[in-house]
């Protein structure tokens, strides 16, 4: 036997228990009859393994969806997961399915819900309407006995009462032991749906309200909500349930307390039951939890749509900012198997200095002064590392040197520098549009950005054919440019970098690529993340030209893996002696010490 909280788009909800293999579908012998156009003959079968139950669909035309994704076959089924099969979801029962204060409303699509109202407004100054979802009636069996349909007005008027704070009182209420976490979790789900319901997204332009006056609205609403289970919950679960249900309605949901913990610098949800996060470059799973998959799409979208970006099943991937500069990367399935991720690259409001590097031992003081001077010099320099290395923070802080009455403009496919600068121009790329329009380039801002007189010309990362774009502005004038790429070392760099020019123009000999960047690069920086999650400087090579078609560098200094230090390699920089102006001793016998 299986157990199951039946939830129908009319806002009947039924509970049952059915004998398995259990089939649903609109045929008069199906366990569940659901006679409605979305629904085929047979459409789901769920069955039980010795793992637990599973579920299959039977090929179905609109097919079945389990937390939003459509699915062939899928299991073991766990109390969070969520199965729509036109317009009806299922979800395995619990203790707390009986409660019958809130009525779930679910849709084949994704929901209307609270933050993803607040949207721009059209040219001339109107909000765009939503279209609200048409709730159509149909005829519902279980096991062949007609249920009893609840009338949505009826329904709507319910919802605005206990907005309203004269809702009916429940008889009895579920309990909610404080120990258990998947109690807590469902309730989290039942308050969230609860809210939403209650706001009534049809009749109340919530758009047209204040963050601050929507949050505390949703506030007394899911107050209100709470008090009626009279759970036996503790002053501190409370709140936080509180909290938690409000920031997921219009917030970012969970995520809110930890973009607001400093020691967190990335944040990566997996699922919506699976968040790591980055303290001191360790990486560690949270107890913090999404409440269920649509939550976690519902926070992408409320991120991207202000940006004027989109992400879908057609398209999705996406990458955009936050209010605070923090970057997102997003994946929805089908691309994401196990469900909607994301990641948070969070970057510090005060962002770091050269002398702050200093005292996190990320480099000697030695070589952060030549560095200085490297800058100031207009050497073209490039910073190269893995993902995660400290390439971007290095950079930052390598064009605060830039003399102030210089002009600098930064090319970024997501923007995230934050230069100390006073004269900068910043450039972001711009993805296609649903009719694969209107798509702008990091190649093409490269092209633009020429056109703009700057002095120094900055980007964030070169990954294809803008390479050759960047050394050519190197090459005609814009000398002390900066950028980086994903590199293992300098040698692979100057490999990565023949690859990138290669991909953008395949006709180009690779002799001239070589000439091109033996003329145009004078520096590469290395930047590591060593395993106890320090980002330290590595490696520093000087570029001096081209020999039998190799371009030579030499290696500055050295990393002792040991030590966990760097130290000269016994060289002596060259870069300074067609500037004319060496730096002081100290800093060139630091060199030479090894």
């Amino acid at each position: 036997m299986i157990e199951l909280d039946l939830f129908f788009e009319d806002g009947t909800r039924r509970h049952g228990r059915f004998e398995v293999p259990l089939v649903m579908g609109r045929a008069s012998d199906c366990g569940i009859q659901v006679s409605h156009w979305r629904v085929a003959r047979q459409h789901l079968r769920i069955s039980h393994a010795d793992d637990g139950y599973h579920v299959d669909d039977l090929g179905s035309i609109l097919g079945t969806r389990v937390n939003g994704n459509r699915i062939t076959r899928y299991g073991p089924l766990k109390k969070a997961d969520e199965i729509v099969v036109g317009p009806c979801l299922l979800r395995l029962a619990s203790q707390t399915a009986h409660s019958a204060a809130i009525k779930s409303v679910c849709s084949e699509g994704t929901p209307a819900e609270l933050g993803k109202l607040k949207r721009p407004a059209e040219p001339g100054g109107v909000a765009p309407e939503l279209s609200p979802f048409v709730f159509e009636k149909g005829a519902f069996a279980l096991n062949g006995q007609p249920t009893k349909s609840t009338d949505t007005s009826d329904t709507q008027t319910a919802a605005q009462t206990s907005l309203n704070g004269h809702g009916p009182r429940e008889a009895s209420a579920p309990q909610y032991p404080e120990s258990s976490a998947i109690a807590q979790q469902e309730l989290r789900q039942e308050l969230r749906a609860g809210l939403i319901q209650a706001f009534d997204l049809r009749r109340n332009d919530v758009g047209a309200v204040s963050e601050t006056a929507l949050k505390a609205n949703a506030l007394a609403c899911v107050t209100e909500l709470l008090d009626k289970r009279r759970l036996p919950l503790s002053e501190v679960q409370r709140s936080r349930i509180l909290k938690l249900v409000v920031d997921e309605a219009i917030g970012l949901g969970v995520i809110e307390e930890l973009l607001e913990d400093a020691a967190v610098t990335e944040i990566m949800v997996n699922r919506f039951d699976d968040i790591y996060v980055e303290i001191g470059g360790q990486l560690s799973k949270h107890r913090l939890q999404f409440s269920s998959e649509q939550a976690v799409r519902s926070v992408i979208e409320r991120i991207v749509f202000p940006l004027g970006r989109r992400i879908d099943e057609a398209s999705p991937m996406v990458d955009a900012r936050l209010p605070n500069g923090s970057r997102l990367n997003a994946v929805l399935p089908p691309v994401s198997v196990r469900g909607a991720s994301f990641t948070i690259r969070k970057f510090p409001q005060n962002r770091l200095q050269m002398q702050d590097l200093v005292d996190l031992q990320a480099l000697p003081a030695a070589l952060a002064e030549f560095l200085r001077l490297c800058v100031e010099r207009r050497l073209n320099i490039l910073v190269s590392g893995g993902t995660g290395s400290g390439k971007m923070t290095l950079l930052n802080v390598l064009a605060g040197f830039v003399d102030p009455g210089q002009r600098i403009v930064t090319i970024e496919d997501c923007a995230e520098l934050l230069i100390a600068h006073p004269h900068v121009v910043t450039l972001e790329a711009r993805q296609a549009n649903s009719e694969g329009q209107g798509a702008i380039t990091i190649r093409d801002l490269v092209k633009n950005a020429l056109r703009m007189r700057p002095d120094r010309i900055v980007i964030g990362e070169v990954r294809s054919a803008e390479a050759i774009d960047m050394l050519a502005a190197m090459n005609t004038g814009h000398d002390g440019s900066i950028t980086t790429l994903h590199a293992n070392s300098p040698r692979d760099a100057l490999s990565r970098l023949e690859t990138m020019v290669l991909s953008g123009n395949a006709g180009l000999p690779l002799q001239a690529i070589r000439e091109q960047i033996g003329s145009a690069l004078r520096l590469i920086v290395q930047q590591t993340r060593l395993p106890d999650g320090r980002r330290v400087i590595t490696g520093l090579a000087e570029i001096s030209g081209i020999e039998s078609g190799t371009i030579q560098t030499q290696q500055l200094v050295r990393f002792d893996a040991r030590r966990q230090r760097l130290t000269g390699a016994g060289l002596r920089p060259s870069v300074f002696d067609d500037v004319g102006v060496q730096p002081e001793p100290a800093i060139m016998n630091w060199f030479l010490q090894t």
